[in-house]
């Protein structure tokens, strides 16, 4: 049933509040044009406008994310968190069925979490995978060419047999990036969490166990808790995100995947790259 009761003025239908949804739904990371991932710059205007809106008492974001990269996952909790500072919004996140490693990152945007009992949550790690087919090649009787300017330029080549430096290095890394992602999930929890030392091996939890562990705050949904919060006629406003008509077609207004007539090759793709990460939550 249409609200039109939206779209009159607001002296004929007396003061609403009104709390813009922005949905954040898919893997994160630039992964190619046109795949529907969450990238900071492709949400830049629909977090513009939902944090502008004339009446808006919050934001609520609905998050749907596996994660992805955690460049991209930490630029759009930062740029929620500016916003919600700036226009003094408390924001709701609202996990629907995963908000995992940098889904929970983006989950962490919001002063409160709220999931479904089954909902998947957690996973504050960081990976790394591949495949070693140096062996193989080798079986097939293929000589692998590689020059370069520089001796670790080829590191983690997936054609070469592992170096242990390599994979030192590559530790290295991982380790700064998840003493940032524990840092931030501190720092947004706080008190909330049960400090243990799974917290933050990369192992993920339904809703309710999320709750107890105080990396969410209590189950419900977004149209009923924002109703309880601030009244049966608060004005639920969905934000959608901008795109030409060829990504809308695929992905929809909102971000979520469809099956139109013709795909191209690239697109095949990154629906089965997409799937996949979402595939490691059992989804």
């Amino acid at each position: 049933m249409v609200d039109f009761a939206r779209y009159l003025p607001a002296a004929l239908v007396g003061k609403r509040p009104v709390v813009p949804v922005v949905r954040l739904q898919g893997p994160i990371g630039a992964f190619g044009a046109g795949r529907g991932a969450l990238t900071a710059s492709g949400l830049d205007a629909s977090l513009d406008k939902a944090f502008g809106i004339k009446g808006a008492v919050a934001v609520a974001l609905a998050i749907n994310s596996p994660g992805g990269a955690p460049v991209q996952s930490n630029l759009i909790f930062r740029r929620v968190r500016q916003l919600a500072e700036e226009k003094k919004l408390p924001v709701y996140a609202y996990v629907e069925d995963v908000a995992a490693s940098g889904g929970y990152m983006l989950a962490c945007a919001g002063d409160e979490i709220i999931v479904d009992p089954a909902s998947i949550v957690g996973s504050i790690g960081v990976i790394s995978a591949s495949f070693g087919f140096d062996k193989a090649i080798e079986r097939l009787g293929v000589e692998r060419r590689v020059h370069t300017a520089g001796a670790r330029k080829s590191t983690l080549d997936p054609f070469m047999p592992e170096v242990p430096a390599d994979v030192e290095h590559l530790m290295a890394l991982q380790k700064d990036i998840h003493d940032s992602f524990v840092a931030l999930v501190r720092g947004r929890r706080g008190d909330r969490l049960k400090e243990s030392d799974d917290l933050y091996s990369g192992l993920f939890w339904v809703g309710r166990t999320a709750i107890d562990l105080g990396l969410a705050d209590r189950v419900g949904t977004l149209h009923e808790d924002l109703r309880a919060k601030f009244g049966d006629k608060v004005d639920i406003r969905p934000v959608a995100r901008g795109g030409g008509f060829l990504r809308r077609q695929i992905f929809g207004s909102y971000g979520e995947t469809r099956t139109p007539a013709l795909l191209s090759a690239e697109d095949a793709l990154a629906a089965v790259e997409a799937r996949s990460h979402y595939w490691r939550y059992g989804l």
